[in-house]
């Protein structure tokens, strides 16, 4: 037996904020949708990971909290140092930057941290090995 990590959902309490953050800061797509209401899940995915990686967001949940010790996140690479600084400030500004832009040693590289809609902290990186080959550029 050989699994495969295809997917992560997370309870949001309001979904269309939090499809609007993915879609806004990680560059994510709506590629699924099915339920109404409360039962309503939409799958979001990076450009080109459709098939094999996707975002599942569940609504009717409740606001995530997180320590500030707790290191756990969800990361997504970008292709330079300036895109780290561009979400840092724009995170700044509308109060969700959970971790300034800082360098750390290989394999980590450079990083911030945001708050999602619910509070799911979502890290942004530059000079990881995992996935840095695969950002698509506009």
């Amino acid at each position: 037996m050989k699994p495969h990590f295809t997917h992560c959902a997370l309870h949001v309490a309001d979904l269309e904020a939090a499809i609007t953050f993915y879609a806004d800061y990680c560059g994510m797509k709506r590629v699924k949708e099915h339920g109404r209401g409360r039962e309503r899940a939409v799958w979001m995915a990076s450009p080109g990971a459709e098939q094999t990686f996707v975002l599942v967001l569940l609504g009717g949940g409740s606001p995530h909290r997180q320590d500030q010790a707790d290191m756990s996140h969800y990361g997504f690479a970008v292709v330079s140092r300036a895109d780290v600084d561009a979400i840092a400030t724009r995170a700044r500004s509308e109060g969700r930057l959970y971790w300034e832009p800082q360098e750390f040693p290989s394999p980590t590289g450079y990083l911030c941290a945001v708050r999602d809609p619910d509070g799911y902290i979502i890290e942004f990186s530059h000079g990881q090995p995992l996935g840095a080959q695969n950002v698509i550029t506009d």
